[in-house]
């Protein structure tokens, strides 16, 4: 009445990771690459594929493993996809990078002083919001509701804080007085 499972056990044999990535590496690598349209990150993801494979090599066996594969390549691209999403990153944000990964003494010291310009004027909560939104990854909503502002109050002030940023030169100056003016006024939203 019941079927014995020992007949299953004894057949599954570890698969072959290097075997099947040369088999199947490039059917994945098309998936991820139809899915991202990114090639670095599709890379990445298709070597995720195959970590993913190495990890539950044991528990796997080589049936229907086109399907596995396509299967797990599509999860690991949704998710990325879906985290990307979540956490955009801003073409802005190059300049937050720079002030972040400041190490010297003296990049350190320019990194205040580009924070002091960008935030000079913004209220403590504006910044708590940058912290929230561009660092810890929080969406919009989350942050709006740790901070107690809307969606649209929180995408405003960041809008602003990027115009600020935008204006700001790689020497730290502003570009001009007018364009300060307009950064800090001109943010829409």
């Amino acid at each position: 009445m019941f079927k014995s499972t020992e007949g299953a056990q004894r057949h599954r044999v570890a698969i072959d990771v290097e075997e099947t990535y040369r088999r199947f590496g490039p059917m994945v690598m098309r998936r991820c690459r139809q899915l991202l349209k990114d090639e670095q990150l599709a890379l990445d993801t298709m070597h995720d594929v195959f970590v993913q494979l190495l990890v539950h090599q044991r528990r796997l066996d080589d049936r229907a493993m086109s399907s596995l594969l396509y299967r797990i390549a599509t999860n690991l691209s949704l998710n990325k996809i879906r985290s990307k999403s979540r956490r955009p990153e801003s073409p802005s944000s190059e300049l937050l990078t720079r002030i972040a990964e400041a190490t010297s003494e003296e990049d350190a010291a320019h990194a205040r002083t580009l924070l002091d310009r960008v935030f000079g004027r913004e209220p403590v909560s504006t910044r708590t919001i940058a912290v929230l939104h561009l660092h810890d990854g929080l969406t919009l909503k989350e942050v709006a509701e740790v901070v107690g502002l809307s969606v649209s109050g929180v995408r405003k002030r960041l809008r602003k804080l990027k115009a600020i940023a935008k204006s700001i030169d790689d020497s730290g100056g502003v570009k001009d007085a007018a364009g300060a003016g307009a950064a800090l006024g001109g943010a829409k939203g």
